[in-house]
């Protein structure tokens, strides 16, 4: 269709399918050709169709084509997904595409770009229905008819004052009802104990307010409780998949990439990972220290080296699951750094039974599966370092998350890290401890 320029069946392309499946078959197109499709559809079914690009895609398209064609798409997307694109666009591309957007758009695109990077403000759509108080429910059906195609949904109608105040909520569902009586006005029907998020509200916290009421969506309002945008349940989605991304990341010592993989040079990857890598490096360097401190010791009771990895990752693993456990807490609020009491004793209990299981399996394994071992009461030094060193790393692991957190700092970067270094540490010097009450000291004649 494309190599004979059929214009018929390209538009009929364009409009048979859903928008994103129109997408997923243009997948492996040059940016040209993509766009040279998207020119035989409407405009508001084009920006449909641009929507489910890939979001480095969409740059590609904008960097590279006509700039009064891109402009004219620009200004059919929604709000927030304009504000997100163009801020990752080159500043002199941006800047021209500015100029050629009706001035309307382009104020909304400068008022929006000035909220920081993670607020409610950066992720919400101004398009959004809202009615004055004064309206009968008559009059409100046919505004909402008037607007409809120039708004983000219309699952819920935001009621304000004179002012722009932000007074009430009305679903649709209301309205439908409320048809029986059509001149009874809005202010008599709407909502007034309603949710909404500052515009300067973190945008985690909002993400908590609209799973725990179970919104389709949120208004969020200034200081001054005027409406200024609504942010939706695909919205939220979106934040709740860069979130956990981020976490995943930072739980294996790394910050966050600011691109995608495949886009992020490799020095920005030495840079973000070399970081945290030389952390790990000086922590084993320590561990190396701790047991070359006991040179004689293993020299004289050879028999232990063999049960040191166990030992040492068995309390990295236990530290690590409990570091993982509170900072997932501590992102869905569950725990605050208030509850650290509980907290360590929670993980103290889990300690202690975790401990005795593995230090349970580590007497048997001892017992029928390394001969080398000189007898009762050596036979206990594994097991009862094992109970120590998992109870080690509970605690370790259960607190450090809630001090980073009490700091100030990231407990989903900062923590792992450090667990994996203290319990490796301890766990040799608990080990060894523990082996000099049941065996004589190599220092003696």
């Amino acid at each position: 269709m494309l190599a004979e320029n059929n214009e018929a069946e390209l538009r009929e392309f364009c409009v048979t399918l859903h928008p994103s499946r129109t997408a997923d078959f243009m997948d492996g197109l040059t940016p040209g050709e993509a766009w040279q499709i998207l020119k035989h559809a409407e405009r508001s079914r084009a920006s449909e169709i641009f929507g489910f690009f890939d979001h480095d895609f969409q740059k590609q398209i904008i960097e590279t084509q006509d700039r009064e064609e891109i402009a004219l798409l620009i200004a059919e997307l929604s709000s927030d997904d304009r504000v997100d694109l163009l801020s990752d666009v080159d500043e002199d591309i941006k800047e021209d595409l500015l100029k050629r957007l009706p001035v309307d758009e382009r104020r909304d695109i400068m008022r929006l770009s000035q909220y920081p990077e993670g607020t409610a403000g950066s992720i919400m759509a101004t398009e959004f229905m809202k009615l004055p108080e004064t309206l009968t429910i008559g009059e409100a059906i046919r505004e909402i008819g008037k607007q409809s195609e120039h708004v983000e949904t219309i699952y819920y109608v935001y009621i304000v004052d004179d002012e722009g105040h932000l007074r009430g909520v009305v679903s649709a569902r209301q309205l439908l009802a409320g048809l029986r009586n059509p001149l009874t006005k809005l202010s008599e029907i709407m909502e007034t104990a309603l949710i909404s998020a500052n515009a300067q509200e973190d945008q985690a916290d909002v993400v908590k307010k609209v799973a725990r009421m179970d919104l389709l969506a949120i208004p969020v309002v200034d200081d001054e409780n005027h409406i200024v945008g609504i942010i939706t349940h695909d919205d939220v989605i979106d934040v709740v998949r860069e979130e956990a991304q981020d976490d995943l990341v930072r739980s294996a010592a790394v910050e966050p990439l600011e691109d995608t993989y495949l886009n992020t040079s490799i020095l920005t990857f030495s840079y973000k990972r070399g970081l945290w890598l030389l952390v790990l490096f000086l922590g084993s360097l320590m561990t190396a220290t701790a047991l070359q401190s006991y040179d004689r010791h293993l020299e004289a009771w050879a028999w232990l080296v063999p049960f040191i990895p166990m030992i040492i990752s068995t309390g990295g693993n236990s530290g690590n699951q409990s570091a993982t456990l509170i900072i997932a807490a501590l992102v869905h609020g569950e725990v605050t750094v208030k509850d650290w009491l509980r907290v360590i004793v929670r993980e103290f209990i889990m300690g202690i039974l975790l401990g005795f299981k593995l230090g349970f399996v580590g007497y048997l394994i001892v017992l029928f599966f390394f001969p080398s071992v000189p007898g009762f009461p050596q036979v206990l030094i594994v097991p009862l370092t094992l109970v120590m060193v998992i109870l080690t790393g509970t605690i370790t692991g259960a607190t450090l998350p809630l001090f980073f957190k009490f700091l100030g700092l990231d407990p989903a970067l900062m923590s792992n890290p450090f667990v994996a270094g203290i319990v490796d540490i301890l766990g040799i010097i608990i080990y060894l401890t523990i082996a000099g009450f049941f065996l004589p000291s190599p220092f003696s004649s």
